[in-house]
This record gives structure tokens, sequence and C-alpha cells, in this order.
């Protein structure tokens, strides 16, 4: 692996975070998947931070809060947590016998109350005195300069100057009065399009976050990138024209001399060894169910629900606030990146499920103001009810960050819609010869999406779907769950337990069971591609530099693509298969 990994890039974007580094690595760089860029404000006007796709969120409505509230109530009765009218203990009283104190629920969770430091977002420059002498007194009256040190000798001037352009964690943490727009290229696990945010800017970003981190983390040099191999590892919810694009970046921009495209499903599946499993990967912002059979991802099974981690740390505010237990702070981790680092930090430090009330002792800090951010140590209520919403996601009102607008896609011609997406004999061998589905039934080309069925729910629909009960006791015996979620305590045994009740019962299954991770779960996809990329000996299904820019685009007319069924065999061929 050492050996023939030196020269591969694996590469697995995300919404949240983009997880990238050489396949000799025993684990990828984890980077915020953000960029944010200094923007000049107009003479008179109060420089600001601000993020810019803040205006496609919504407000949560009267009933979608009404649906949230009566949620939260089955959670409670269900995990036996105190209602607001109940009698609660004081801070200083003894806890009841039916609720506990806890600190960390696990060995993978560690607490960490430390607090987040703003950037700084000046870098010094140097400059030589002789080029600052002639640039300011090029037209000056003066024959010659005056001097900067007593013994004539000329000296490098150190200045402040504003970075601008910030990336990662850095971006995230700009304090709110300097002028900084934060730029995610992708949301919901899709392109971030919009009408204020455009594809032209979307590719811009990801190439130059992209670049960035093959250039200061890999230390790659732009001039030695093709010896190098990019391996993409994809969640099923990008499209075709998105998988395009990025391969255009990759082996266009960024000079990768070949490339291929891994689903992330299927990676993760080899990343633990599994060649047959159900794969249930949540993400900050997506949760995706697909069921793979003999190294084969099966596209009928795949369903993408529009939540993930992040909206568990928005619920955990929503239910501190419920239990009046938040501090007086202006947290609102939607349009403050920072805040939703620090709840991102309590959810994974305190947060279990586990039936009772829990609750634990933080430390939270408010970053309203750079120079004026305080803390205060609280009780956190009900730590089990914010992960449980990936049973009952009405909880987590997904639909106050909903994903970018889609009629982006209506501003392109010649699109893989017109061949691909046919009816019934979509993927048999007269379309695209992919007779291996043939025995399955009508298989769609973009995932289904539910916006209030639950993970329990997706996961006995995507196995069931299979129709053949061999495989479904397979694959109810061999569930996988990645991401950054997984780690939470007690997610797996609540999983099997409601999973099996809630199977028909004219079904012949008689366990269930959810695989522990031979590896930290969130960078098993990005291990799996690891090894796809190390075992494709023959590399069959690469793709070339020079091939893809002469077949797959038409340079002149920008990123139009030449041929649909010409790229259908170039990349979805091995896309799906």
């Amino acid at each position: 692996m050492a050996e023939r990994g030196s020269n591969l890039v694996v590469i697995n974007p995300g919404s949240a975070n983009v997880r990238m580094g050489f396949a000799s690595q025993d684990v990828p760089f984890n980077i915020p998947h953000c960029i944010a860029r200094r923007i000049h404000p107009q003479e008179g006007e109060e420089p600001k931070f601000f993020v810019r796709d803040q205006m496609l969120n919504c407000h949560v409505t009267s009933s979608q809060n009404a649906e949230r509230e009566s949620a939260y109530d089955i959670i409670a009765a269900l995990m036996k947590i105190p209602f607001l009218d109940e009698d609660m203990p004081s801070p200083n009283q003894p806890l009841p016998p039916k609720m506990g104190r806890v600190d960390g629920f696990s060995s993978q969770q560690s607490r960490d109350d430390s607090k987040f430091t703003w950037t700084d977002v000046t870098e010094r420059s140097i400059k030589p005195s002789t080029s600052i002498h002639r640039s300011v007194y090029k037209n000056a009256e003066e024959d010659t300069p005056p001097s900067t040190s007593g013994d004539g000798n000329e000296h490098d001037f150190e200045e402040n100057k504003y970075k601008e352009i910030i990336f990662g964690d850095d971006a995230m943490k700009i304090p709110p009065s300097e002028s900084y727009c934060l730029n995610r290229p992708i949301r919901r696990g899709h392109f971030n399009v919009s009408h204020n945010y455009s594809l032209h800017q979307v590719l811009e970003d990801l190439r130059t976050i992209w670049n960035w981190i093959l250039t200061e983390k890999l230390h790659i040099n732009p001039r030695d990138r093709g010896l190098y191999s990019a391996i993409l590892v994809l969640g099923e919810t990008f499209d075709n024209r998105e998988i395009k694009e990025m391969l255009s970046i990759v082996l266009h921009d960024l000079g990768f001399s070949t490339a291929v495209v891994h689903q992330e499903a299927l990676a993760a599946a080899f990343g633990n060894g599994l060649s047959t499993a159900c794969v249930v990967n949540i993400g900050a912002q997506v949760t995706q169910v697909v069921c793979v059979e003999d190294g084969v991802a099966l596209p009928h099974t795949a369903l993408a629900l529009p939540y993930g981690g992040d909206d568990i740390s928005r619920c955990l505010l929503w239910v501190q606030r419920r239990h009046r237990t938040w501090p007086n702070f202006q947290t609102d981790p939607v349009s403050k990146p920072i805040d939703m680092l620090m709840l991102n930090k309590i959810k994974e430090s305190y947060s279990q499920i586990k039936s009772g009330s829990f609750d634990a002792v933080a430390l939270v800090h408010s970053y309203d103001n750079e120079r004026s951010a305080g803390h205060q140590k609280t009780r956190l209520s009900a730590l089990n009810v914010p992960p449980m919403g990936l049973l009952y996601p009405r909880v987590l009102v997904p639909e106050e960050y909903p994903p970018p607008p889609r009629s982006w896609f209506q501003d392109y011609d010649d699109m893989l819609e017109d061949t691909w997406q046919t009816s019934d004999n979509l993927y048999s061998s007269g379309n695209g010869g992919f007779g291996m589905w043939d025995s399955y039934p009508m298989l769609p080309t973009r995932l289904k999406k539910f916006d209030n069925i639950g993970l329990v729910e997706a996961i006995v629909s995507s196995v069931l779907s299979t129709g053949r009960v061999d495989l479904q006791r397979k694959l109810f015996c061999s569930i996988q769950l990645v991401g950054g979620a997984p780690s939470t305590a007690g997610l797996a045994p609540v999983l099997e337990q409601r999973i099996l009740n809630k199977i028909p019962a004219n079904q012949s299954i008689e366990r269930v069971e959810v695989l522990q991770s031979r590896t930290y779960p969130l960078f098993v996809p990005w291990k799996g591609g690891v090894i796809l990329g190390v075992l494709d000996t023959g590399r069959d299904a690469w793709i070339h530099r020079e091939d893809w820019i002469k077949n797959g685009v038409h340079i002149r007319s920008g990123r139009k693509y030449k041929d649909s069924y010409f790229l259908q065999a170039q990349v979805m061929c091995y896309y799906n298969i």
C-alpha cells in the first residue's frame, strides 16, 4: 500500500468537510469544505463577516414548530425524559434515580470545553525597501528618497496586510467585524448554485480549495501534478453533471494525469473489508442508504435523506433553549460558522442515546463579539433527544437549512437527462450496455428523497427493495454505519432493535446486526477509495487527462459537454459498476 499509493491522491468531498490524502497515509486530512474571500466594503459601509448562502436559509414556520414539538414529545416519552412541567431538580440538588450526570459516554468521545480563538486575518508582508521607495517617490520632487536607517544601509520593510483568501477552520473562525464572505461550494450533497452563487464561482471555489490542500497540506507542486493520479470518492447524491465538473477540475484545472470515480457506498464497504452490506452514511448534511452486493452497489436501493450531523447540532441548541438551560448568548449556527463548530464539539463530547434523562455540565462560549466574548458553565439536559432525530427527523426541522435550488440545470443543453433518464428499460443492455441490471426492477437515476422518513424506515425500505429473501437476510445482518454520527454511543443497538420491529411480519427475517467499524467511521469511505485505487492494477476504468480534455469537453464553449453517450460510457459505466 505504501509503495503503490505514494502517487495516488484520494479525494472524498462532502458538504461540510473534504477528506484528502495520499493513498499511502493512514488517515486523510479532514478540512472544512469552505473558503472565505475578502470583500472591500463601500465608503461609509461598516465591514462585517457574512455567509454567502445565508439567504437560502428559512425560518421555522408555526406548523413545522408544532411538528417538532410533537416529535419531541414522542421521543421524550420513549426515552423517559421528564416534561417541562414536571419537577426538575435545581443545579444544587441531587439528581433523582431516573436521572444521571454524564461527562463522557464512550472511549470515542472526549470532553473538550476549550475555547476557539479568532482567526488572525492579517499577514506580514516583507517588501524590499528599494522597491517601496521607488513606488512612493517615483513622482516626488526629491532627488533621493529618505534613508531608512542611520547608517545609510537599506532594510526590508514589514507591513501587515489583509489575507485575500482564508481556508478551512480558519475561514470558519473569522471575527464578525472583518469584511469577508464565506462560501460553501457544496450544500446538502449538491453544488451550492443559486442566484447569488453562480456555477462558475462554485467551480472556482472548489478548484481553489482543493489546490490549496494539495499545495499546503500534501506539498504537491503544481508542476509535478502530472506524476500523480486522483481517486474521486463521491456520494450518491451528486448528479451526472456535477461528477463531470469535478472530473474536469481534477484533470484539467489541477493537472492530474489520470482520475477515476468510485461510489462512496461501495468504497465504504471495501473500507471495512465487506463485499455485501447495507451502507448507511450519516454525513453532516445528508444521510445516504445504499445496498452493496458482491462488490456492486445496487442503484435502485439508494435513498437520500436531507438531514445529518449538522441538523443534530442545531437540534441540540433548540432542546437546550426549550429546557431553558442555554445561556443568554446569541448563538446562531446557521449564520455564524464558529457557533456550529462549538455545537459540534458539545454534541461529540456529550450526546448519547440511552433511556432516561441525562445531563452534563459543559462550558458554553459566546462568540457574539471578538472583544467581549464570554463563557458560562451550564447543565445541558435531554442530551439523548438530538441524536434520536435520526429516527424522528421532524424534531430536526431540516427545512431550516434547505438544499440549493435545482433550476440551474435547465440552463444547460445536451444533458444526460435526454438519454439517461428514460423509462422502464433504463440500464438495460439496449441503453448503454448495462445488461447486468436486467433482472432488477426499474431503476431511477436520481435518489429517492424523503423529507419526513426516519433512518429505520429508510434502511428497511432499501433492503426490502432488493426483492430477494436470501440477499435481504445478508443485508440485515451486515448494516454498516459510516460518517461522524455513528460514533454516538447507543445508536447501533437502538437501530438493531427498531429495524427488527419495523420489518413486516410476512418477511422471514429473524436477526438484525449493525457491524462494528474496523476504523474510525468518518474515514471508512476514504480508506475504501484507497483500497479500490491500489487494487485496480489494470486501470481500465481510469480516465486520462488528454482523453478527457479532447473528447469530453468542448474547449471553445466553456464547460459544455460533447456527447452524452460518450460521457455515459466514460463516466457512468464505472460509476455504477
